[in-house]
């Protein structure tokens, strides 16, 4: 048996599109949905990931608030400077990219972006909204793995899904979200501290790969069938690759021969979770016209 591959490249620009028309129909209001971001420093990965956002936006209809600030930005300036965009009535979301510099406290600037304007769901109003489904943004990697799901059909309501990762990013919230009532799956999160780690992923019928530890999940730890789906992005060294490094997942390559569905990398959640980012933006604008 070989798995179906779920391709969210194909699924993120049926999104993109969607919020394409959504943007459009916010221009005719005279409303350009805007989101700032933020970089501070000039990590390679960052500024690659912040350059396929600031095209994602300009593709969607959307506008992108650059601002690029040296690695020796104080704490201070940062603060002050998102302020100055929480009160921009132009600006309608807020994205901090991560990692910051070690002087400069995450849990302070995620803390002062309005949660209104929190696309990346991180303020801990946020996260309070989510945990007990209030209105709000939604993660946009954990979002982009339900929207794969719901792509492919994929039964949810009494399964069970396995989470591997406990990060405040993907594990804890997907966790989160697929044990809600419209969602109904029974879930066990594994991590560092899991003693006989396969002992529960051959238990999954939904097997999600999020500890950023490249193939750590082998085949004779994944159920016959099981849908399989791979957050993790590890840089490995490579020799024979032309960058020096391979791009690979959490799921060793082998786990397609014996999975029902599975995800690849790159192609899968990463493409997701941009698309996801530009549905908060959208929401963002469309919130604000509401309030209006």
């Amino acid at each position: 048996m070989s798995a179906i591959i779920m391709d969210g490249k194909a699924l993120s620009e049926k999104i993109r599109e969607k919020v394409k028309a959504r943007s459009a129909v916010l221009a005719g209001r005279g409303i350009t949905p805007c989101l700032a971001v933020i970089l501070v420093g000039e990590d390679p990965a960052s500024l690659s990931y912040v350059n396929s956002k600031e095209k994602a936006l300009a593709a969607a209809g959307m506008e992108s608030r650059d601002i690029r600030l040296p690695a020796d930005t104080a704490e201070d300036a940062l603060l002050l400077l998102i302020g100055g965009l929480n009160r921009d009535e132009k600006v309608h979301g807020i994205l901090v990219q991560l990692p910051l510099p070690k002087h400069i406290s995450e849990e302070k600037v995620i803390s002062a972006i309005a949660p209104e304007k929190d696309v990346d769901c991180f303020h801990p109003v946020s996260v309070g909204n989510m945990m007990l489904g209030r209105q709000g943004f939604l993660p946009c990697t954990p979002a982009g793995v339900l929207a794969l799901l719901r792509e492919y059909n994929i039964p949810v309501s009494g399964s069970h899904a396995v989470v591997v990762g406990r990060s405040n990013i993907v594990g804890k919230p997907l966790a989160n979200l697929l044990i809600r009532r419209e969602l109904n799956a029974t879930v066990t999160v594994c991590h560092t501290g899991t003693k006989d780690l396969a002992r529960y992923t051959l238990e999954a019928d939904i097997l999600i790969a999020a500890a950023g530890m490249p193939g750590v999940i082998k085949p004779d730890m994944v159920k016959e069938g099981a849908t399989v789906i791979d957050v993790g992005v590890n840089r490995v060294e490579d020799a024979s690759a032309k960058k020096g490094y391979r791009i690979c997942g959490d799921v060793d390559i082998a786990v397609a021969e014996k999975a029902g569905y599975i995800t690849p990398v790159p192609g899968g959640v990463g493409p997701m979770t941009i698309a996801m980012l530009l549905e908060n933006v959208a929401l963002a604008a469309e919130r604000v016209k509401e309030r209006s």
